[in-house]
């Protein structure tokens, strides 16, 4: 059922943080997406964990902050998702997506919500010398290929000259990210009822 047809709920918003330090803005993300009437849940990267306050961020969003697999018959505690907003992504996420490798809950979440035709942002967040690797150019064409709407290079979210992301952190644009996940969920409800 979606969201549209049982209108007593919100529509989800997965999160998914990776092993960046612009994951440390997510705060903004989640408050942005919230005050378009979203319910928020973040998954993190075992690398993503890193750079996040886990208790803070499950306390803003009411939900724990999830970032491995469950165990046998271990319950699902997060509500299944609308949409997924995979920022900031990392060269590695990025490349084992597209390769199909789920070896984390991140990844088997993002890999999946392909699958089930979920409207997917996701925004990089490389330096130069990363983004050029010939493998990062390969997996970004075939992710935007899939139907994932990718907001990186010129116009968008360039990269940058290595050693400077540190100073580019509060510049993560939040905002960006998530208009292009409603858009995307606003053309997929729309399209579920055409």
């Amino acid at each position: 059922m979606t969201a549209a047809a049982d209108s007593s709920r919100k529509l989800v918003l997965y999160i998914v943080v990776c092993g960046s330090p612009a994951s440390r803005g997510v705060a903004e993300g989640i408050r942005l997406a919230k005050a378009d009437g979203w319910e928020v849940c973040v998954i993190a990267t075992p690398d993503g964990l890193k750079f996040i306050d886990v208790a803070f961020l499950a306390g803003l969003t009411g939900h724990p902050v999830r970032h491995h697999y469950r165990y046998p018959g271990e319950p699902d505690v997060l509500p299944a998702a609308d949409a997924m907003l995979v920022a900031p992504a990392t060269v590695n996420t990025v490349n084992k997506w597209a390769a199909g490798i789920a070896d984390t809950l991140a990844l088997g979440l993002i890999v999946e919500g392909v699958g089930l035709g979920l409207p997917i942002v996701a925004v990089p967040f490389t330096n130069e010398a990363m983004a050029k690797h010939p493998a990062f150019g390969r997996s970004i064409a075939l992710i935007r290929e899939w139907g994932v709407s990718v907001l990186f290079g010129e116009g968008e979210v360039p990269a940058f000259r290595p050693g400077t992301g540190e100073s580019l952190v509060d510049m993560f644009p939040w905002r960006l990210a998530i208009d292009a996940v409603k858009q995307r969920a606003w053309r997929s409800e729309s399209a579920d009822h055409w």
